[in-house]
């Protein structure tokens, strides 16, 4: 797993470029055996300022703000 497979997931720039998705999307997704780097590429992606975390129904979402 790679930081671009949760940059592709989270959004598609022609289709949907400020798509948001939760948490449990992105687990179920990539697999919960890679939930701990998961939770690491995240953090290093929020400290970039490549994604945010928003609020999505209720529970914790990412959004990407740049790429």
């Amino acid at each position: 797993m790679k930081k671009i497979d949760i940059l592709n997931f989270i959004t598609n720039f022609r289709q949907a470029p400020n798509d948001v998705k939760t948490y449990a999307q992105l687990v179920s997704h990539l697999g919960e055996a890679n939930e701990p780097t998961l939770k690491q590429m995240l953090l290093e992606l929020q400290q970039a300022r490549v994604v945010r975390e928003v609020e999505a129904n209720g529970e914790k979402g990412y959004q990407v703000m740049a790429r």
